[in-house]
């Protein structure tokens, strides 16, 4: 894993359970909407309006993040809300989004999702560990580099096969960036590859969905930002998928930062990964 000192080391896993039980007391502090709807008035590194709750649930990690620093580890970390925070370099980067789906946590709506991600490089192809936590599935999810992935313990069976209907077309496809106007645009493409859509609201969940093959595929109609997808994408490669950061040259050459660089393709198959090409071209 390259000579960056010991922080790859770390229980990462370990540091991530220990946030989410941070966070579920964030999330039952604030039950309603009302309360979770509240701002902060200051927008984070990716451009959206922060929530309380983001910035509540962002202090919760960063509290583990300190303390894994006490004990000697050294790395830097990059969030939604902070941007990059430096905790002693070190070649380790930490890509952190403390509620992915944050509108689906103001409404309490199924699926939003703690993520991170442990990299020694700078691109998606650079992640070692990820880890996934969807608070509305009450899932856990993570996976380390040539060793694997999990789903609340038991590991992924990554020989699973999509599914296809009788004319070929796939049976449920995954969208992220469902803005109606966007999907409008690409209807045509869309009909033609999939029988069913579903929108989870997350694009950490989804991709996890393709993990474990209860997604066939999954596509995000816009740009999507490194710190949505980057534990996403190695839970879906080590389960036996495959990903493509469409727009640019090399498909896992995406930034792990919060800037949107590149629409996102995962799926069951390289077959797939390339038919679903027609949605991003359209």
């Amino acid at each position: 894993m390259g000579t960056t000192g010991t922080a790859l080391d770390a229980d990462w896993l370990g540091l991530c359970q220990r946030a989410v039980q941070g966070l579920a007391d964030v999330l039952a502090a604030t039950p309603t909407t009302v309360e979770r709807a509240r701002e902060t008035g200051t927008r984070g590194s990716g451009g959206d309006r922060t929530l309380e709750i983001d910035s509540e649930a962002e202090a919760v990690v960063f509290e583990q993040l300190q303390a894994l620093y006490d004990q000697g580890h050294r790395f830097s970390a990059i969030s939604e809300e902070r941007g990059e925070v430096d905790f002693g370099g070190g070649g380790v980067h930490v890509i952190i989004d403390p509620i992915d789906g944050s509108l689906n946590a103001k409404r309490d709506a199924c699926h939003y999702a703690l993520s991170v991600a442990v990299a020694d490089g700078e691109t998606m192809a650079d992640v070692a560990f990820a880890f996934v936590h969807d608070f509305g599935a009450r899932e856990q999810w993570w996976a380390r580099r040539g060793e694997g992935a999990w789903r609340d313990g038991m590991p992924l069976d990554p020989t699973l096969p999509e599914r296809r209907s009788r004319d070929g077309r796939l049976e449920l496809l995954g969208i992220e960036s469902s803005d109606p106007q966007w999907v409008h645009a690409v209807i045509d493409p869309l009909t033609a590859a999939t029988r069913r859509l579903r929108a989870l609201g997350t694009i950490a969940s989804t991709l996890c969905q393709v993990a474990a093959a209860r997604f066939d595929a999954m596509v995000t109609l816009q740009r999507c930002r490194g710190v949505d997808a980057a534990a996403g994408q190695l839970i879906v490669r080590e389960a036996g998928g495959f990903i493509n950061f469409a727009d640019l040259d090399d498909p896992l050459a995406a930034p792990l930062d919060a800037t949107p660089t590149s629409r996102l393709i995962a799926a069951r198959s390289e077959q797939t990964l390339r038919d679903l090409e027609a949605i991003r071209r359209a």
